[in-house]
């Protein structure tokens, strides 16, 4: 394991001394290990005791440097539980775990969506989909490995290949039926951004029904401050949006016709843009899978195409769009670089993006602990540092961005991500995410992703 990356020597306050990298590593591998339920990882010990979907995908990256094979069993996991659809739900429940909130009752999947597999239990909606950016990243893990860890990758790539196949088909069919090369969500969930200032429009277009069932909340339960989470208010609307979806009996085009939200997610359409790149490379290794490398590749095109026709030439920044109301969301969020990610802008264009990256505005603002992007602009007057997607630096995604600029050929930054972020999770705590100014951890600690990530970052 690498052990050069410099890390602070003291801490601000309400912060943990940071610990030397070895030692980190060695924190980081515990957590995945202590979260591990056998088959599948709980994205952390007490909010989140069952497996996410796109939580899985970075945890996997993570425990293939601990066990490829375990690694692989991960996303069997999640791929087990994929609807007949193709769709690969964004919970994955676990048996083990009660008391969570919304739970299988609440969904209702199994009773209500034909697709929905009767075992095991999960949601009804979907999350980004990291999923082959994820395998592509095992199997090079895999490679540097032994013979026995590079024929288990090999070998599970084959089996995955017709599950992420489907999965992709069903996200540009179902979710891009027109064509645009921007997905469309149905839940502020499906982004992973819960509350981020992206939805709030399109939230206050959803008007709650009287027969909403009553509900008590788990997830202030379990952090520090409960005003850090969403409201009780945006939280009637999440379910809400749930039982519009029961009524539809997750049917795609009832869901489409029906459903009071309605996004064309940028972020997420960049991250498909990529996953279909890496999905055909790990194809393009392989014998006798041309037309779906081919059709993976249109898809790929077709969706930097979206993303890059989103540009807002005011902010600089890709935008949103609200399909109920046919309006551009041009709030200023860590989605908004969306095309630096996948690519597709022209050179003037992502110049002056990766200028604003920079920019005191960004990265570059001096009153960042760290030089990584926080989720809404400092310099926007809605941040709110530490209100969950609302300003918040979030290491998962910072792992994304440095992966991605890594494969874009963009080495140096890839590598200031990579020691930026290392410098915010140098406590140890392994938090779901930080105060930007003084690096303190909030939310959920022990979060499994960011341990996963950070031992990739120093393994």
């Amino acid at each position: 394991m690498t052990t050069s990356v410099r890390v602070t020597a003291s801490a601000p306050p309400h912060r943990r001394p940071a610990v030397g990298t070895t030692t980190l590593a060695a924190r980081a591998a515990y957590v995945l290990r202590r979260n591990d339920l056998g088959t599948m990882t709980a994205a952390a010990p007490r909010l989140y005791p069952h497996m996410w979907s796109w939580d899985a995908a970075f945890i996997s990256v993570g425990i293939a440097q601990l066990s490829v094979e375990r690694a692989i069993t991960e996303l069997e996991t999640l791929l087990a539980a994929q609807w007949s659809t193709g769709m690969l739900p964004h919970i994955v429940f676990s048996p083990q775990s009660t008391g969570y909130f919304p739970g299988p009752d609440r969904w209702g999947c199994a009773q209500l969506a034909g697709a929905a597999p009767g075992a095991p239990e999960t949601s009804g909606i979907c999350q980004p989909p990291v999923h082959a950016i994820a395998l592509q990243r095992i199997v090079e893990t895999a490679r540097r490995g032994s013979a026995q860890d590079r024929s288990l990758a090999d070998d599970f790539v084959d089996r995955a290949w017709a599950p992420l196949m489907n999965w992709h088909r069903w996200l540009a069919e179902q979710r891009d039926p027109r064509g645009t090369g921007r997905l469309t969500v149905h839940h502020g969930w499906e982004s992973g951004m819960d509350n981020s200032p992206r939805w709030d429009a399109p939230y206050r277009g959803v008007v709650v029904g009287q027969e909403l069932p009553p509900y008590r909340r788990r997830d202030t339960e379990f952090v520090a401050d409960a005003s850090h989470r969403p409201s009780d208010r945006e939280y009637d609307r999440y379910l809400w949006l749930i039982e519009e979806m029961r009524q539809a009996g997750y049917d795609d085009a009832r869901v489409r016709e029906t459903s009071s939200f309605a996004v064309q997610d940028v972020l997420m359409s960049a991250i498909f843009a990529l996953a279909c790149d890496a999905l055909a490379d790990l194809g393009d290794e392989r014998r006798g899978r041309r037309d779906d490398i081919r059709e993976l590749r249109v898809w790929a095109e077709r969706f930097r195409s979206g993303v890059a026709a989103s540009l807002d030439p005011l902010t600089g920044l890709a935008r949103d769009r609200d399909l109920r109301t046919g309006q551009w969301l041009g709030t200023q969020t860590l989605a908004g670089f969306a095309p630096i990610l996948c690519g597709g802008l022209g050179q003037a264009d992502e110049r002056r993006m990766l200028a604003l990256f920079d920019s005191d505005q960004w990265c570059g603002h001096p009153g960042l602990l760290a030089a990584v992007p926080p989720s809404a602009s400092p310099a926007h007057p809605g941040f709110r540092p530490r209100e969950y997607w609302r300003g918040p630096q979030w290491p998962v995604i910072s792992w994304l961005f440095s992966w991605a600029f890594a494969r874009r050929g963009w080495a140096d930054r890839g590598a200031c991500l990579r020691e930026e972020s290392l410098r915010l999770v140098a406590d140890g705590t392994f938090a779901e995410y930080y105060d930007p100014f003084t690096g303190q951890p909030l939310g959920s600690l022990n979060q499994s992703w960011t341990a996963a990530v950070t031992l990739d970052w120093l393994c």
